[in-house]
């Protein structure tokens, strides 16, 4: 049995969760509302309060789907429940973010800025302190939309390895090389 796959869900007060007769499963809470299509070889069962993923068979598919469900699922009650937030940073000399409403304009060092128009499912803020790296905060209910729309701005200029410079999460480790005087 998948360990992941076989644990329950438990949906937090205020959190409702169905499935239809197209295997469509949608969870609502106080946050908001998210669909997913499931897998038709894929049951879910809801019994008290209690989320259900359950396989027909072992084969190699339905166990791979197994696990992957419940994460997605999990992840969607989640969502609707607390949200997801993604926190980016710029490090670089001139490196700016700016958003008016949902479109964020950014200076990453190229002739031109680059503007970005963020999904209406999300939030997003600009941070810019004196002494300290712009900011970019992404909220949101969907992980896998979040996830995509920073890796999306991430991508725009990736951090280099030799200074650091680049857009990056505010939580990730860029490891560093030694340059050409390292050889000496």
């Amino acid at each position: 049995m998948s360990r992941i796959g076989k644990s329950p869900i438990k949906l937090a007060s205020g959190v409702t969760a169905s499935v239809s007769a197209a295997n469509e499963l949608t969870v609502k809470g106080p946050k908001g509302e998210l669909k997913r299509i499931i897998d038709r070889d894929i049951t879910i069962e809801v019994k008290d309060g209690v989320l259900t993923v359950v396989r027909p068979t072992d084969q190699i598919r339905h166990r791979a789907l197994h696990g992957l469900y419940r994460a997605l699922i999990n992840n969607m009650v989640i969502g609707v429940t607390d949200g997801f937030k993604k926190q980016l940073e710029l490090v670089g000399v001139g490196y700016k973010a700016a958003n008016q409403g949902q479109l964020l304009d950014l200076s990453l060092g190229y002739s031109h800025n680059i503007v970005i128009e963020i999904p209406k499912e999300l939030k997003v803020a600009t941070l810019t302190e004196k002494g300290s790296n712009p900011k970019i905060m992404l909220e949101g209910i969907d992980n896998q939309l979040l996830g995509q729309v920073a890796a999306k701005i991430r991508s725009l200029r990736k951090p280099e390895p030799y200074k650091g410079k680049g857009v990056r999460y505010s939580d990730e480790v860029v490891r560093k090389k030694a340059g050409k005087s390292a050889g000496k």
